[in-house]
């Protein structure tokens, strides 16, 4: 098959509307049942199990089995890339006239993007690790300066660890909404963590909005300014 035909077959699965549903739903981080995947894209249960076994099939999908139930979740980090591309090229090619709700507007602000923070305090974040000089881009790729690595390694993130991954540590992430790069990666998804864990945010099951607390915001804007 020819790589045309291999983009065609892939941009068909992504473009139907209930898969794009089912697939957003999914950038989310956590797996999901064939029924709530349902109840997420409005459709029932069986042309779920039908959309779901075509992007099964395209490996864009994993499923694994506990007990009676199925959960569903995105192949991998690279799924998850794929469609965040696309939402920037669809919000930079949507029709003026568009009106964007409450909701757009907290998506802008702050989404999980897979497993690493999005919008706008997401690159927030990433100018203010590379102005504080934890960060540096070097030759287009993003490292860990060495004072970087006692700075996260006092907050208890063993950079060395995350070295030893097959993951990178550090990758910048094209942010749709904003039109410049967050933090992805091991590293991205350690501070995304600590935000949670440290109660200034949270992040409610099914959704991609992150949710911080006034306090929490003012905290992470003290953390991570420029």
């Amino acid at each position: 098959m020819s790589a045309g035909l291999d983009i065609a077959r892939i941009a068909g699965l992504v473009g139907e509307p209930a898969r794009a549903e089912i697939l957003l739903a999914l950038m989310a981080g956590h797996a999901l049942t064939a029924t709530e995947l349902a109840q997420t894209a409005n459709i029932t249960k069986q042309t779920a199990s039908a959309h779901l076994s075509r992007m099964l099939k395209a490996e864009l999908l994993r499923v694994e089995s506990q007990g009676r139930h199925r959960y569903f979740r995105l192949a991998g980090k690279d799924i998850a890339q794929l469609l965040e591309h696309l939402l920037g090229v669809a919000e930079r090619t949507r029709s003026p006239a568009i009106r964007i709700g409450p909701r757009d507007a907290g998506m802008r602000k702050a989404r999980i993007c897979y497993d690493h923070l999005a919008g706008d305090l997401g690159v927030l974040m990433f100018d203010g690790l590379i102005a504080q000089g934890l960060l540096r881009i070097r030759d287009e790729v993003v490292e860990v300066t060495r004072a970087g690595q006692h700075h996260f390694g006092e907050r208890g993130l063993d950079i060395d660890a995350m070295q030893g991954q097959r993951r990178s540590v550090c990758r910048r992430c094209l942010d749709w909404s904003v039109r410049r790069h967050h933090l992805a990666g091991s590293l991205g998804a350690a501070l995304l963590t600590e935000v949670l864990r440290s109660n200034w945010a949270r992040h409610s099951r099914g959704s991609r909005l992150i949710t911080f607390t006034i306090q929490g915001e003012s905290l992470f804007r003290q953390r991570y300014r420029s």
